[in-house]
C-alpha cells in the first residue's frame, strides 16, 4: 500500500476547465485568475498546454500567460500539458515549469484522436519526454486517460491499465494519474483500479483525475482515498471536460467542494479558503456564457 508518510497533493486544473471553453478567454483574465490561484496553496497548478493552436485554440497564448505568472512567489508547482516532442521541448525550455504532463490513453481510438499516434508510438514518446525532463530538471506526469473504460467499444481491462502504468514506472516516471476521462466509472471501479495500481507500484505517486456529476462525486472520491490515493485533480467551479472526447456534460470535481470535504473529515489541505472563495467568484465570471 501507500507509503505511510505520503501527504495529500491537490492539483488545481484551470487548463482543463479553459481548454474546451468555446468563448475565447482574454489573456489578461487568464493571468489574473492563475496568479490568484498560485496564492491559494495548491501542490500543483495545471495552467496551460504547449499544443497546436489549431487543435486547442484556447491554449494558443500559453507562453504569453506563463511570462506573466508570479510563480517565484508561490510554493505551487506549474504543470504544462504536451502532446508531442516539439511541445515537450518548448515546455522544458520555459522558465518556471516544474511538471510536464502527457496524456496516454488506454483507448487506442482516443489516443489517435488526442495525439494522432498509436499506443506503442505514444509510449516511445513518453520515454523520449522522460529523457528530456531528466536533462532539464523537470518531472513527467503521465495521465492514463480512459483508465476506467471508454465510449468507443475499445477493449478494456483494468489489468492492462496496470500493465501500462508499470511500463511507465519502469521508464522512471514517478507520477501517474488515473483519469476517468468521460466520467464512466462508479465508486467500486475507482477503488478497485486505484488499489490495483498502488499495490503494483507502491513507490510511485498515483493520482486520480475524476470527472463526475455532483451526485456521484463523493462516493468516487471516498473510494479513491480509501484505496490509498493521495493525489487529486480538481478545478474551481467544477468546470471542464476533454474537448477531444466531446465531453461537454461531465465536468471536473469542484475544488472548493473537494477542499471542504477533506477539511470536514479532519484532513488538512493547506489551502487558503478565503483566496479559494475569491477564485470561485473569478471563475464564475470567466466561465459565464
Amino acid at each position: 500500500m501507500i507509503a505511510p508518510n505520503r501527504s495529500l497533493e491537490l492539483v488545481e486544473c484551470p487548463r482543463d476547465a479553459m481548454q474546451g471553453w468555446k468563448k475565447m478567454i482574454p489573456t489578461s483574465d487568464k493571468i489574473a485568475y492563475l496568479n490568484r490561484l498560485l496564492e491559494a496553496g495548491f501542490h500543483t497548478l495545471d495552467f496551460g498546454s504547449f499544443v497546436s493552436p489549431k487543435a486547442i485554440p484556447q491554449m494558443a497564448d500559453t507562453s504569453q500567460v506563463l511570462d506573466a505568472l508570479q510563480w517565484r512567489q508561490s510554493k505551487t508547482g506549474l504543470l504544462a500539458i504536451v502532446a508531442n516532442l516539439r511541445g515537450a521541448r518548448e515546455a522544458c525550455l520555459a522558465e518556471g515549469i516544474r511538471y510536464i504532463g502527457y496524456p496516454f490513453s488506454i483507448s487506442p481510438t482516443f489516443q489517435q484522436r488526442n495525439t494522432h499516434a498509436d499506443l506503442e508510438a505514444s509510449f516511445q514518446l513518453i520515454e523520449e519526454i522522460q529523457e528530456l525532463c531528466v536533462k532539464t530538471g523537470r518531472q513527467l506526469v503521465v495521465y492514463l486517460s480512459m483508465a476506467f473504460g471508454n465510449p468507443y467499444g475499445d477493449f478494456y481491462d483494468p489489468d492492462e491499465v496496470v500493465m501500462w502504468a508499470e511500463k511507465c514506472h519502469q521508464s522512471d516516471v514517478q507520477i501517474l494519474s488515473l483519469a476517468d476521462t468521460v466520467g464512466l466509472a462508479n465508486a467500486e471501479e475507482v477503488g478497485r483500479l486505484v488499489s490495483l495500481t498502488i499495490n503494483a507500484l507502491p513507490e510511485a505517486r498515483i493520482g486520480v483525475h475524476l470527472h463526475s456529476t455532483p451526485q456521484h462525486r463523493q462516493e468516487k472520491l471516498q473510494a479513491a482515498w480509501d484505496a490509498g490515493c493521495r493525489r487529486f485533480d480538481a478545478a474551481v467551479g467544477g468546470f471542464g471536460g476533454c474537448p477531444m472526447a466531446g465531453d461537454d456534460l461531465v465536468g471536473n470535481l469542484d475544488m472548493a467542494w473537494l477542499v471542504s470535504f477533506f477539511e470536514s473529515q479532519g484532513i488538512p489541505t493547506g489551502i487558503d479558503q478565503t483566496i479559494l472563495s475569491e477564485c470561485t467568484r473569478m471563475a464564475a465570471g470567466i466561465f459565464s456564457h
